[in-house]
């Protein structure tokens, strides 16, 4: 097991060794947690889940849209409701903060490959190559069979909307909107309620809970374009840039990156997250890490700089 050595706040040293390892490197390989779609303005608590949660979290007593999406709720039509607003909100509405779209700027002309336990679509949405993304853990825009009985999945945005318009909400840019004075439903109707179009069971979200995850051909076509780009660059100088990786499920990003960095020479291993940028005592030579909020960060590095003895100036 690496043993981790913690580092400082983001300093102005760092920022420019991060920049001159994205000008060096041949290869950017990005692997993205759940913190830089925090960073770009997604938060799953406060403000912008009561807006449009405070219903449910009086209902059910929890604070935050992760938590509801594990409550058990009193009817399929009342879990649509939850789930339709969720997923609207996180999946078809862009970010308030353009950090995808500069992140964009500095990989884009690369060849880059993204990694990502995210499902909520940021990278499609800002621009990047789709054959150049693997999202490992499911799509909040993909329903699946819930048993499965088959290896497919299923498109939900014009349903998802069909059931918001239901609840009593009309589409907005950025949100959700309500007439003065009105609450919104807490149920679907039972007619929108999804079920397999094959076996006629309850549909799911095609989110990497258990076994019953619907692993699709684009799944496996994704999968297959990432070992090739693993395969490909093995003893190149590639940067391994993790941004926003937590401790859920270090082995998806945050594990292999330090193996894969570890085991070739020329790899440099960068880590930016805000409280819990460290890298494994093994890479420390060939490792940077920026502890701060990934927007600044990221839009600090698309900005024209000089740097110096002194680092970023």
């Amino acid at each position: 097991m690496y043993s981790k050595t913690a580092t400082g706040k983001s300093t102005k040293s760092s920022l420019a060794e991060l920049r001159s390892a994205l000008d060096q490197a041949e290869a950017v390989f990005v692997g993205a947690g759940a913190g830089l779609s925090a960073s770009a303005g997604f938060a799953y608590s406060g403000p912008r889940f009561r807006r449009y949660f405070s219903d449910f979290e009086e209902k059910y007593g929890f604070h935050d849209m992760y938590t509801g999406g594990f409550t058990r709720f009193s009817s399929p039509e009342e879990q649509w409701a939850y789930w339709s607003r969720m997923i609207f909100l996180n999946r078809y509405c862009d970010p308030p903060k353009p950090v995808y779209q500069n992140l964009h700027k500095l990989v884009g002309d690369k060849d880059y490959f993204v990694l990502t336990t995210n499902v909520d679509h940021c990278f499609q949405k800002a621009g990047f190559d789709k054959a150049r993304l693997f999202y490992t853990q499911g799509d909040y825009g993909l329903w699946q069979c819930s048993r499965p009985c088959h290896q497919k999945t299923y498109d939900n945005e014009t349903a998802v909307r069909q059931m918001l318009e239901a609840q009593g909400f009309s589409i907005e840019k950025g949100g959700l909107g309500l007439l003065l004075g009105m609450s919104p439903k807490m149920t679907v109707p039972t007619e929108l309620v999804p079920h397999c179009p094959k076996c006629g069971a309850p549909m799911s979200m095609n989110l990497r809970a258990d076994h019953t995850f619907v692993e699709d051909e684009g799944w496996h076509a994704a999968a297959a374009r990432y070992q090739d780009f693993v395969g490909r660059h093995q003893g190149s100088a590639i940067l391994y840039l993790e941004l926003g990786v937590g401790l859920n499920t270090p082995g998806i990003i945050k594990y292999n990156f330090w193996q894969q960095a570890y085991d070739n020479p020329k790899a440099v291993y960068a880590c930016v997250n805000r409280g819990q940028a460290f890298a494994p005592r093994e890479l420390k030579s060939r490792s940077i890490c920026v502890d701060g909020d990934i927007h600044a960060v990221v839009e600090q590095l698309t900005k024209p700089a000089i740097t110096g003895k002194n680092g970023w100036l």
